[in-house]
């Protein structure tokens, strides 16, 4: 996802990362996020989105690419849900 071409071509647009755009995205869609970091440079990075807005076109651009599954895993699969909960021993 972050090494997407087209969301790098978003994200140059308005001279913000990847991770930065496709946080904005949420946003504006009233999608609660909850984004972790460590890193306190990334941490500055997640909270810098709210002095820019994708244009509509962007937006939709970017909702075509959602394919209404997780990039990591599938949350339909008891065994890795199992795995994941620590229920499996």
């Amino acid at each position: 996802m972050f090494s997407n071409p087209e969301l790098k071509a978003i994200g140059e647009k308005y001279e913000k990362t990847v991770a930065q755009v496709i946080l904005r995205w949420l946003v504006q869609r009233n999608i609660i996020l909850l984004s972790k970091s460590v890193k306190k440079s990334r941490m500055k990075e997640n909270i810098n989105i709210f002095d820019f807005e994708l244009s509509k076109e962007d937006m939709d651009k970017i909702s075509e690419m959602d394919k209404k599954e997780s990039s990591f895993f599938s949350h339909y699969d008891p065994s890795i849900v199992e795995m994941i909960a620590g229920l499996h021993q």
